[in-house]
């Protein structure tokens, strides 16, 4: 990915989002076998307000391409608006990570990032000296202030260059990552260089996430559901290979299939490395298709984020057997009002992002589509006011026609930032009364 500009130091309410607790709290992980003593820390990630592990995938495929084991990389995974959880849960459910953290790499400590949220979490955290005292290194990652290093702990906090001037941790090594918004400086190339420079001492080989050698990668994950990141229950999840041309599924046997209990953990999966694939979560009441730009390097951090059908955010949509409804995702800021760096994600040919359904101040990650008023009509001079009011997210009225069963194709094209190549997938028409559609594209290019 090109950057920006020239990385340089910096100087000087979370919303909250009604939802309904729908699952109980997912449990822990059972703990590995202890391994050889590591020469490196363990890892690990603290997600914001309605994040989830997604928002570290991509750092944690540049950290395996520089040399980290899997093994050394976790992610701390809660229910950001407490409705499943209080702090003080999620403060235990930490100790306990950190403890399988050290007991898997034999190091006495850890190394922390917090983005947004997760730095108020993080800073609560390390006031306590019993928890500070395990963590080697805190990165700060565009969120909250602090008059000194957060438990004394070494500290880089981390800006987004598009943000609120002057915000700073005393102490700490401030760094500002210009032209960059609020989610895009945790998953960015360039904060990467400056979080591995900062916990090894020394440039990373490469920012660029590397091709994993042979024909074949290993691909992991988690299916949750959003924002709760309680695991998907009562469900089987179906991987497809697919047509590229067309995305049907190509062949009758799929390529690996789990049914979802427990946290909605599956994998490691064997996938063909640059194949299209499609992850089908079933359940008696339809499926839930989530799509993704083919893998190039193992990833134990793929999240598909769901709901129960007809509950929180899918409640909000119209369905039909004669529309789709597609919602498309990205950790990395769609912009619609910048000119020329202007993101332009087309469905069907129609442009979705512009400076009324995704103005750079929204901070829009994923964009839902679907026929409001189910009239075929489109309207893309405002958003849908129900999404458009919810954090990271938006909305747009438009018609995608689809049919039961599915006898065309949606396509979907990026230009990311008004430069590079466009990137483009392909699904089935499938209809929004049976089916739901998502599109997960990379962050980086």
């Amino acid at each position: 990915m090109k950057s920006g500009g020239a990385i340089k130091g910096s100087g000087g309410a979370v919303l909250a989002l009604a939802v309904a607790a729908l699952m109980p709290a997912s449990p822990a992980a059972a703990d590995a076998p202890k391994q050889k003593p590591s020469k490196l820390n363990p890892v690990v990630f603290v997600h914001g307000f309605v994040g989830s592990g997604a928002q570290f995938e991509s750092q944690q495929m540049r950290f395996t391409s520089n040399g980290y084991p899997q093994r050394l990389i976790s992610v701390l995974e809660y229910d950001s608006t407490f409705a499943l959880n209080a702090r003080e849960q999620v403060y235990a459910k930490l100790d306990a990570l950190i403890t399988r953290a050290t007991r898997r790499s034999g190091r006495p400590k850890v190394d922390v990032l917090g983005h947004s949220l997760g730095t108020s979490i993080m800073q609560d955290y390390l006031a306590t000296p019993e928890r500070a005292a395990r963590v080697a290194h805190y990165v700060n990652i565009d969120g909250r202030t602090a008059a000194a290093p957060p438990g004394g702990v070494a500290t880089l906090a981390l800006w987004a260059g598009v943000g609120t001037p002057g915000r700073t941790i005393a102490g700490a090594a401030n760094v500002t990552i210009p032209n960059q918004t609020h989610v895009q400086v945790a998953t960015s190339a360039e904060s990467f260089a400056q979080i591995y420079r900062f916990l090894r001492g020394r440039r990373p080989d490469t920012t660029r996430i590397a091709r994993t050698k042979g024909d074949r990668v290993s691909v992991a994950g988690r299916a949750v559901l959003f924002p709760q990141n309680a695991g998907a229950q009562n469900a089987t999840l179906t991987v497809w290979k697919l047509r590229a041309a067309s995305g049907k599924r190509a062949g009758r046997r799929p390529a690996a299939r789990k049914r979802l209990s427990g946290n909605g953990s599956w994998g490691p999966f064997k996938l063909e490395r640059g194949a299209r694939y499609e992850f089908a979560i079933s359940r008696s009441t339809g499926t839930h298709h989530l799509y993704y730009e083919p893998f190039q390097h193992d990833d134990h951090l793929v999240r598909l984020l769901t709901t129960e059908p007809n509950t929180g955010l899918d409640a909000l949509t119209e369905k039909s057997d004669r529309h789709a409804v597609l919602v498309v995702t990205r950790n990395k800021e769609l912009w619609g009002d910048q000119g020329a760096a202007n993101d332009v994600l087309t469905i069907n040919g129609t442009n979705v992002v512009n400076a009324a359904t995704s103005p750079q101040s929204k901070r829009t990650i994923g964009m839902f589509a679907f026929d409001a008023g189910a009239d075929g009509q489109n309207n893309l001079s405002a958003p849908l006011p129900a999404f458009f009011s919810l954090p990271f997210i938006s909305g747009v009225d438009l018609a995608i026609p689809a049919s039961r069963p599915p006898d065309g194709r949606i396509s979907i094209r990026l230009r990311s930032r008004g430069r590079g190549r466009v990137r483009a997938i392909s699904i089935p028409n499938l209809p929004s009364s049976t089916d739901r559609i998502s599109v997960q594209l990379n962050d980086f290019e």
